[in-house]
C-alpha cells in the first residue's frame, strides 16, 4: 500500500473514531501532499509526489514540529508543546523504523565502501548514496558530520 492510501485510510479510521487531533493532523499531511502535488503540475509533473517524496515531507514536517516544541517549552507553553509532540506521534506512524547510532555508523561504512570514497570530495557521492538507500531512516542533518568525519579520519596520512 503506497503512502497516500494509508495516509487516507487512517484519515478514514481517525474520522470513524472521532479522534479529534489525530484527525486534524491526518489533514495536514494530506494537506502537504496535495501543495507538493500542484507544485509538481506547475513543473510540467502530471504525476503526483512518489513515497520517497512523501517520506521526505512527513521528516520535514517531524523536524519543525520537535523545533516548535522546543520553542513552546522554552516559552513556557507547555500545552502548545504537547500538542506538537502529539502530532509527531502521529506523524512518525507513517515513517520507517529510525536506525539507531550504531546501525547509522555501519550504513556510513558500508556507503563509503560502495562508493569508493577516499576523501572529503566524495562526501556528495556517500550522502547520496545513505539518502538512496535510509532515505526517511535518518536524519542527514547529523549524519553529514559523521560522513566527513569519517572521511577525513580514515583518509588522513
Amino acid at each position: 500500500m503506497d503512502m497516500r492510501t494509508r495516509v487516507n485510510t487512517a484519515l478514514k479510521q481517525a474520522m470513524k473514531e472521532k479522534a479529534a487531533t489525530r484527525l486534524s493532523t491526518l489533514r495536514l499531511i494530506n494537506a502537504a501532499i496535495k501543495d507538493k502535488d500542484i507544485a509538481a503540475r506547475g513543473e510540467g509533473l502530471d504525476v503526483g509526489v512518489n513515497d520517497a517524496e512523501v517520506l521526505a515531507i512527513l521528516s520535514k514536517m517531524t523536524k519543525q514540529r520537535q523545533e516548535s516544541a522546543r520553542a513552546y517549552e522554552e516559552g513556557g507553553r507547555l500545552d502548545l508543546a504537547e500538542r506538537e509532540l502529539q502530532e509527531i506521534q502521529v506523524i512518525e506512524e507513517f515513517l520507517p523504523k529510525q536506525l539507531n547510532e550504531g546501525e547509522i555508523d555501519n550504513a556510513i561504512v558500508k556507503a563509503v565502501t560502495d562508493t569508493g570514497a577516499s576523501s572529503i570530495r566524495d562526501m556528495g557521492k556517500v550522502m547520496a548514496a545513505l539518502k538512496g538507500q535510509y532515505n526517511g531512516q535518518m536524519d542527514f542533518g547529523k549524519v553529514g558530520p559523521m560522513v566527513k568525519d569519517r572521511l577525513c579520519t580514515h583518509t588522513a596520512p
